[in-house]
């Protein structure tokens, strides 16, 4: 057979010949020396495949590392179905519930008759290693999981710490494909999480089943009711808490299509009903003069970089309202690359809020000349705590881009595909610019809706269909399309509300334009 091979997927192609009905793991063997990072994983003709899976015809193969999606749900399904089985090792009656990412891993609660203490992460970690190293095919390990590595010795890198109630299993990611990220310990986002997941077992939603179930039986209403109420709740208490402490300074950061706009006006709403109406900033104001940017060195001006902002006049300027001194504010003109003054010339009332959102609101270096005592920190994100089954969750990540495709759809005229190419780069600023930040927030708030899959699915649906499976963006199409057809469709979301979170998604928003 002629076999078209990339060694990852933006590598130059090689011709080369393989004998019908091998394996494309017999493949890799031939090229492991050649590979940047290990690979877990293969796309044959733009799907996605196992590395076990045979070959019987012409075809073209791309290697899939870490640094691919499919290649790191290979791994952490491999992980996690490794971790299971030592777990049942070490303690046979435990129940495990496989939770949502933390502490840049993998949070798992452990439920068993033994005291915890007993069972310590070292010793799970231990027999994990033991798994892996006796070579095992995965399928002696579970029939679980389908999409998995072919045998255990693949996973190597990995470690695996006592937390709460449980454990937490880390793996290499996109940003670290050959090792692990440093550890470190989130407390807010814990706290998120838990409080999360109390509120769907209040509603009962904790399973795609269960969503299914309230969308049939017509509950779902009340449903969508409650979560939007909970928002609102939340963001309430938020605003009572920033007024009391007497915060000026409010800083709104997250990661791509968690909701930053829609959240940050509402919050302003509220605070606006708890004594004075806030002043609304965006950070995008405060770049430099196009020509004053600073290049890369990959010969690029990159305006996600803090160096694009103008920090001194950020800083002085804040500090001149919190003083409460007359300010002209800029607005950046991305036409001609400028900044324009002129326009906006405010005085700021007594004790009012200025709510600033911005990719660089948690990062410490935006605000370092204002006082700490006046600034007042919130991280957001959709921290969903839906899943398939107990150990089979739902990603974070798969929510936002879905948000994202919907969005770009909705506002830019963006195909799925386009939204898929800039993905990576998205990625890559998040992992720079908030990732490393979330722990410095006050306060953590999740825009996560239990129903809203099944609003996304509506929209979503239409435009992963159109990509063919000619394009490299096949694959990834059909893994996000599979998803939504477990989730029933919400075919009328007019009790949405207007100022939904969501509506900033899958529009008729009251909030943004």
């Amino acid at each position: 057979m002629k076999i078209t091979l990339r060694t990852e997927p933006r590598a130059e192609a090689l011709i080369t010949e393989a004998q019908q009905g091998c394996t494309i793991e017999d493949l890799l063997d031939r090229f492991r020396g050649q590979l940047a990072y290990p690979v877990y994983a293969a796309r044959l003709d733009n799907r996605v495949v196992r590395l076990d899976t045979r070959l019987e015809g012409d075809c073209e193969v791309v290697f899939l590392d870490m640094r691919d999606f499919s290649a790191k749900t290979a791994y952490q399904n491999s992980i996690i179905a490794i971790y299971l089985k030592a777990c049942k090792d070490l303690m046979p009656d435990a129940e495990i519930l496989i939770e949502n990412p933390l502490n840049r891993g993998i949070y798992t609660s452990i439920k068993t008759s033994q005291r915890i203490g007993i069972i310590r992460s070292e010793r799970i970690e231990r027999q994990m290693r033991r798994i892996c190293e006796a070579d095992l095919p995965m399928s002696e390990i579970t029939d679980e999981f389908d999409f998995v590595v072919p045998r255990t010795s693949y996973i190597k890198t990995f470690d695996v710490k006592s937390y709460r109630r449980g454990a937490v299993i880390r793996i290499p990611d996109d940003t670290h494909p050959a090792g692990l990220d440093s550890y470190y310990n989130d407390k807010l986002l814990y706290k998120a999480f838990s409080l999360e997941k109390r509120w769907t077992e209040k509603t009962g939603i904790s399973r795609i089943s269960d969503l299914n179930k309230a969308i049939e039986d017509g509950s779902i209403d009340e449903i969508i009711q409650l979560s939007e109420a909970l928002h609102e709740n939340n963001i309430t208490d938020l605003a009572e808490r920033i007024t009391k402490e007497g915060k000026r300074i409010v800083l709104i950061a997250g990661p791509s299509s968690s909701g930053k706009t829609t959240f940050a006006h509402r919050l302003c709403t509220q605070l606006w009903v708890e004594g004075t109406k806030p002043l609304y900033l965006g950070t995008d104001d405060y770049f430099l003069d196009r020509d004053k940017i600073p290049f890369g060195p990959d010969g690029t001006q990159n305006f996600e970089n803090l160096d694009a902002l103008d920090l001194d006049l950020f800083n002085e300027q804040m500090n001149a309202l919190i003083e409460g001194r007359e300010v002209d504010l800029p607005r950046f003109d991305f036409k001609s690359g400028k900044q324009v003054f002129g326009e906006r010339i405010v005085k700021p009332l007594p004790n009012q809020p200025i709510v600033i959102e911005g990719i660089h609101a948690l990062n410490e270096k935006l605000t370092e000349r204002i006082p700490e005592s006046e600034k007042f920190r919130i991280y957001i994100s959709p921290l969903t705590q839906l899943r398939i089954d107990d150990h089979h969750r739902i990603f974070i990540t798969d929510v936002r881009k879905l948000r994202r495709i919907v969005r770009d759809a909705e506002k830019r005229g963006w195909d799925a595909k386009k939204t898929m190419e800039s993905w990576p780069k998205v990625r890559q600023g998040e992992y720079i610019n908030i990732f490393p930040y979330s722990n410095n927030a006050d306060a953590v708030f999740n825009t996560a809706h239990v129903y809203e899959l099944a609003a996304l699915r509506h929209h979503a649906m239409p435009l992963l269909e159109a990509i063919g499976s000619d394009d490299e963006y096949y694959a990834e199409a059909q893994r996000l399309i599979s998803l939504l057809k477990l989730v029933d469709e919400l075919r009328d979301d007019s009790c949405i509300p207007g100022n939904s979170i969501l509506r900033e998604f899958i529009g008729g928003s009251t909030v943004t334009k």
